[in-house]
């Protein structure tokens, strides 16, 4: 895997991120494999490569890729707006949280309690979502920025539904962190899209 790839693929996971939140948003629904991916992303500490922080492959990030393409592509007919919106907005969060010491600090010393609760639950019981999204709610959501998440009212009030997004949310600048270590930059979204185009599309075709 080249360098680009690997940054593709954690992109892929914060479109990933962005993509279920929208569905949970609209719809009450997401899979459980594709938030147990993106949950299991937060609890990976010294992975080998990019995929491992996914589970290994990048099955749960087709949704995130296809995503990714249609905001590169600039197609209307397959542009996710929501998404697109979210995902910009995690990595904007993710460049202010990155000068928050104290926040991280936070966010290191609970994800082992959290690590602790989905070996003992199971990493997409309630309690582990619970947890994870109580950790975004008292860090993240402190930042100025906010992330203002849209869809149907029935669906958005509901607790359980609030945590999964919080907790998405959560594990989606994690994948903006580790895209950024990476080496990735925003202005490459722009300057480098038939490049990075090119290259996602090989990814897919491999993966299909």
């Amino acid at each position: 895997m080249n360098n680009l790839q690997e940054q593709l693929i954690a992109l892929g996971g914060v479109f990933q991120a962005a993509v279920l939140v929208d569905r949970i948003a609209r719809t009450g629904q997401a899979s459980e494999a594709n938030i147990g991916c993106m949950l299991g992303s937060l609890l990976v500490v010294d992975p080998k490569d990019t995929l491992e922080v996914f589970g290994g492959d990048d099955l749960n990030l087709r949704d995130g890729y296809r995503a990714l393409v249609g905001a590169l592509e600039r197609d209307p007919s397959s542009l996710k707006r929501e998404p697109l919106r979210y995902a910009l907005s995690m990595l904007g969060l993710e460049r202010q949280l990155n000068k928050r010491g104290d926040l991280l600090d936070t966010i290191g010393n609970r994800l082992p309690q959290i690590q602790s609760q989905a070996e003992h639950f199971g990493l997409v019981h309630e309690n582990v979502i619970a947890s994870s999204g109580a950790l975004y709610q008292d860090t993240l959501s402190t930042l100025r920025q906010r992330i203002q998440v849209h869809g149907d009212m029935r669906f958005l009030q509901q607790a359980s539904n609030a945590s999964k997004i919080r907790a998405l949310l959560l594990a989606g600048i994690r994948a903006a962190r580790l895209w950024r270590q990476l080496g990735g930059h925003r202005w490459q979204l722009v300057l480098s899209r038939r490049k990075l185009l090119n290259e996602l599309y090989g990814m897919m075709r491999t993966a299909d």
